[in-house]
């Protein structure tokens, strides 16, 4: 993404708050005359006051002084507020923005990108962005300002000074756009490391069981400790050109001043020029340069908020493969049929995971997918709320070919138990009632009864009250997974996809969850995914599933003296 791209994007980030943007411009401005008029009164002071020795003046200049600064201190303030206001306000919705069109994105995208990646880049390179928003886009303009400001005093005092004072200029100008280029590369690098510091440290604090299980605590302290390495290694070589800049332009400056103090100088000794009119002249240009060395820093944050813009605007620019049509209607609940018609599936676009899938599902068969891990169970169920979308054919409910209908509409018919159980750090209550925030209490009970969950919740510390940390840390897998259950139950969908739900399980626990299972799939059009047979033997129907096609369908009783896939399935789980 080019720059000509990327600065009208910022600006668009502010365009809403533009008022407030105004409104801080003509406090800068105020800052920026309250400036030139402090300079333009140390000629007064010293050719009045301590030259000439007039009194009035010794009264009337200091008191003058002291409205200056108060002025100046309040327009400051004015401006500095607003522009934290404008900055963290763009941080806020950018972080919205970001947030929503991720959780917009099809699951092949969380597939591809770690975790740790985007945390970092809703987190950390947002917060850059800031400062390329209210430090550099608005504090250019307050040095602007200055500078005009400065340089109308300083042609006022001495046209001919001010002149020869204008050739050193440049001469602080071209390191700041060297350094720039260096600091823009480096700060690339920088977030794209720190990116990769988040990633580790989330998967080995979320897998931290894995790592003391495999004593692999010293290996993974090593692994964190290089990428830091690595990370330290560039922040220094930025800090390198970072803190060159300054030093460079205070030598150039040097120069400038000091050639100006000499012809000043020699102009006061001659008597073509006052002391006062000197030191004002003087003062006013070193109040220019100031703001000019400043643009060095201020350079480095343009460039640091650029790259950090840049990798956020690529997420926002990626586009989901699964669109909901402008004209996409209300799917009604299912009553008769889901249809697969000739469907295939490709993650990559060349490989297809799903090959030629034909299956007509009667509302209320409960249907059972076994088959060899890889060979596209899962793939298959994922397609039924759309979390990816077909690659050819179709899959329609009741004649509706999903792709027409409001995702909204679809998911909200569609019930998922897994075998990972996904439960936020949140109470028993919530969790439970999670896509059912209206759901009275009593239903909650009653779906909790359903799930066998209702006695061991009632012994929490704090029942249906009770905090159940981080994915459910607190509670057995046997009772997260009916806490799961529960909350499928409470969602009373028509179409329910129960996804490898018992096969983490223990033999007791695993009793249990069935019992519950049980009562979850009553009428409901159901989708069994289960590596365990015994689990599968009762469906209507078992579908196998090999290589991404369907081999063999029937009931348990048909296909088991087949002497194919499935039977082969079975031999190799009950050959004992």
């Amino acid at each position: 993404m080019r720059d000509k791209e990327t600065f009208p994007r910022i600006l668009e980030l502010v365009k809403i708050y533009r008022g407030w943007l105004f409104i801080a411009m003509f406090f800068m401005i105020m800052v920026a005359l309250f400036s030139a008029l402090q300079a333009y009164m140390i000629q007064p002071l010293i050719d009045k006051i301590f030259i000439e020795q007039d009194r009035l003046m010794m009264k009337l200049v200091p008191a003058a002084l002291v409205l200056v600064f108060i002025f100046k201190g309040a327009f400051h303030y004015g401006y500095e507020y607003l522009l934290n206001k404008v900055g963290q306000s763009v941080i806020r919705d950018l972080r919205n923005k970001i947030y929503v069109h991720v959780q917009s994105l099809p699951l092949s995208f969380f597939h591809k990108t770690p975790t740790g990646e985007l945390i970092s880049r809703v987190i950390s390179d947002v917060t850059l962005i800031q400062g390329a928003v209210s430090h550099v886009l608005i504090g250019v303009m307050k040095d602007f300002f200055t500078i005009v400001g400065m340089i109308i005093v300083v042609f006022y005092m001495n046209w001919q000074l001010a002149i020869i004072s204008m050739i050193f200029l440049p001469m602080l100008i071209y390191p700041i756009v060297q350094f720039g280029r260096k600091h823009r590369k480096l700060s690339t690098q920088n977030q794209e490391t720190t990116a990769l510091v988040s990633n580790i440290l989330y998967e080995t604090i979320t897998g931290n069981r894995i790592v003391k299980a495999f004593c692999m605590e010293e290996k993974e302290a090593t692994r964190f400790s290089t990428m830091l390495d690595k990370l330290f290694s560039i922040i220094m070589r930025d800090a390198k050109y970072h803190c060159l800049a300054h030093p460079v332009n205070e030598i150039f400056g040097g120069f400038g001043i000091a050639f100006v103090t000499w012809y000043g100088g020699m102009q006061v000794l001659n008597g073509t020029s006052t002391t006062g009119s000197f030191f004002s002249f003087l003062g006013a240009l070193i109040m220019i340069y100031e703001p000019l060395k400043g643009l060095s820093k201020v350079n480095n944050t343009f460039q640091q908020g650029v790259a950090a813009a840049v990798r956020v605007f690529t997420l926002l620019d990626i586009q989901s493969d699964v669109a909901e049509k402008n004209n996409a209607i209300v799917l009604p609940t299912l009553q008769d049929t889901i249809i697969f018609e000739h469907v295939y599936f490709s993650y990559d676009g060349s490989t297809n995971v799903l090959k030629d899938i034909n299956l007509n599902v009667r509302n209320g068969e409960v249907i059972a997918l076994v088959g060899s891990s890889g060979g596209g169970k899962s793939t298959f169920v994922n397609l039924i709320p759309r979390f990816a979308d077909v690659t050819s054919g179709s899959i329609s409910i009741d004649g509706h070919d999903i792709r027409d209908v409001t995702l909204n509409s679809l998911r909200n018919q569609t019930g998922i138990v897994t075998q990972q159980t996904i439960l936020f750090n949140d109470t028993v209550k919530n969790n439970i009632a999670y896509g059912s925030s209206e759901s009275s209490d009593e239903d909650i009970e009653s779906a909790a009864l359903a799930a066998y969950a209702l006695d061991f919740i009632k012994q929490l510390p704090e029942g249906f009250d009770t905090v159940i940390g981080e994915s459910g840390a607190r509670l057995s897998g046997g009772e997260r997974q009916r806490i799961s259950i529960a909350r499928a139950l409470l969602k009373n969908a028509p179409i329910l996809i129960l996804d490898e739900a018992t096969s983490s399980l223990d033999t007791e626990s695993e009793r249990e969850v069935q019992e519950a299972l049980v009562n979850l799939m009553k009428d409901r059009t159901t989708f069994v995914i289960a590596h365990r047979l015994s689990t599968v033997r009762n469906a209507d129907r078992i579908i196998v599933i090999q290589d991404g096609r369907i081999v063999e369908e029937g009931t348990h009783e048909y296909l088991l003296p087949l002497k194919g896939v499935y039977t082969t399935l079975h031999e190799m789980q009950f050959k004992d």
